[in-house]
């Protein structure tokens, strides 16, 4: 954990991501979602047992730069996610998180929901 705290800290917005390169395919990535606003892939670092990171295609840095003309999109990107969960199997719960900055453990300047589960995730989180 002190390692993404680590990444989050010295992580700066702007540039290319690997999420671009995710989504331009220039990367692999064990996909289980993908339409025309977004991606679901399996985070390559998992937090739990089932960690998948729901990404859209618009690169949005943080959810702090999103504007009101992005509301249809976050709302599509929590349904993605909650279809990502049932998916998986999570019928006993899962956690949606997204991190902001570097004090939220943001390490990826690319919004992204993070859908968690398949063990008791423990509050609070952090």
């Amino acid at each position: 954990m002190a390692d993404e705290i680590a990444k989050a800290q010295s992580a700066q917005p702007g540039g290319d991501t690997i999420f671009g390169k995710i989504i331009r395919k220039e990367i692999p990535a064990k996909i289980v979602y993908e339409d025309d606003q977004c991606i679901a892939f399996h985070d390559v670092a998992p937090q739990a047992p089932t960690h998948i990171l729901v990404v859209p295609i618009k690169p949005i840095t943080q959810i702090s730069k999103a504007v009101d003309g992005d509301k249809e999109l976050l709302g599509h990107l929590m349904i993605v996610a909650k279809k990502c969960a049932e998916q998986a199997g999570l019928t006993q719960g899962y956690r949606l998180v997204i991190n902001e900055g570097p004090d939220g453990g943001q390490s990826v300047y690319h919004l992204h929901i993070h859908v968690m589960g398949g063990r008791q995730l423990g509050w609070p989180p952090g």
